[in-house]
């Protein structure tokens, strides 16, 4: 599905003999020039210095908060043995995810304000590309399976333990990220192959693909249709499927007016917010490739730091399940480092 949407897009805005010229050419002046440019350069957020100390404060706090936000509910959801369900799973992995979407740029983000030099090599930069498509495909499938998960547990509740077995949760985690996998390298294939003779200046603090395209030696029209059609358009249509189901589920949440109605609310209500939060940067960055906007940085700065941030938030925030669970996980931890410090007072006494 996804190569003939892509074909059907590339063959929509031109012709073969046109792309065929186009990829002979790039991979002509590739070889000539294979070596030439061997490193890129982050313009970053600013280049104020007052302005770089005081983002290296913020998003330090920022990035510690998001990995332990995330990592405390990957925690919980498996040491708590009553959100073992399938949407704490799904919850668990999407955490999971996050935590990582915030770790493949951020850490060198903060890095780099305190150094003159933001420099970062042609395979750091494919590293970070692959990951940011990587992360970003596993993620989009993991909100649509929880969006199914919701679906199945408020329109059809007498089969949910039934469709939504534990074969059927692991089998959405692992198509995830096999979709990651495909779309990331279809992302890589063809930019790492482009040739980069000349300006190597990227304008954001991480190599987004967009930028990065464009200081290619080459006409690039082929590759951002490309991108479009995998990145943009699959988000938007991803996105409108999403708002057709939570409204199907909203619309059948508002016929009942008892209290499993009202959790069942609260919880889609949190599910939509962080799918509106994800997509809408997504959308608004790949599916205009060709335009730079001014607010396309600060776009790109919300959905790979701030997201992953609020979606512990948000789901902590609306669910006493998980903030219930969060209380007695830390409660046993500060019991067991009290008995730990009592036993090791007691040692310590009957030695003397």
């Amino acid at each position: 599905i996804f190569i003939s949407f892509m074909n059907i897009c590339i063959l929509l805005f031109s012709s073969p003999l046109e792309m065929l010229e186009s990829f002979q050419k790039s991979e002509q002046m590739a070889w000539s020039n294979q070596s030439v440019v061997t490193e890129f350069i982050l313009w970053g957020l600013s280049s104020s210095l007052e302005l770089q100390i005081f983002y290296f404060l913020f998003f330090s706090v920022v990035y510690a908060a998001t990995v332990l936000g995330n990592l405390l509910i990957v925690v919980t959801i498996a040491s708590e043995p009553h959100l073992h369900s399938p949407m704490y799973f799904l919850l668990g992995n999407l955490s999971f995810i996050d935590m990582s979407l915030a770790s493949f740029a951020t850490p060198k983000m903060i890095a780099d304000f305190l150094s003159e030099h933001k420099g970062i090599s042609f395979e750091g930069c494919m590293t970070q590309i692959f990951f940011l498509h990587l992360l970003g495909g596993a993620e989009i499938v993991l909100l649509i399976s929880m969006s199914f998960d919701r679906y199945v547990a408020i329109c059809k509740p007498l089969r949910y333990l039934t469709i939504m077995s534990g074969r059927m949760c692991v089998g959405l985690v692992i198509l995830s990220w096999i979709v990651g996998i495909f779309h990331a390298l279809s992302q890589l294939a063809f930019t790492v192959n482009l040739p980069f003779c000349g300006p190597n200046e990227v304008d954001s603090f991480f190599c987004d693909l967009p930028l990065v395209i464009k200081l290619a030696c080459v006409d690039t029209y082929i590759l951002g249709v490309f991108m479009i059609s995998t990145s943009g358009m699959i988000a938007l249509v991803c996105f409108i499927l999403l708002v057709i189901s939570y409204t199907i589920i909203l619309v059948t949440v508002r016929q009942h007016s008892s209290g499993g109605s009202s959790k069942a609310l609260s919880t889609c209500s949190a599910h939509f917010t962080v799918v509106t939060l994800f997509f809408g940067p997504c959308i608004f960055i790949y599916v205009w490739p060709f335009t730079n906007f001014p607010i396309d940085k600060v776009l790109s700065v919300f959905y790979t730091i701030f997201t992953p941030l609020l979606n512990p938030v948000i789901y902590t925030l609306r669910n006493k399940d998980v903030k219930y669970s969060m209380r007695k996980l830390s409660s046993h931890i500060f019991k067991s480092k009290n008995i730990n410090y009592l036993v090791k007072s007691i040692y310590f006494t009957d030695d003397e």
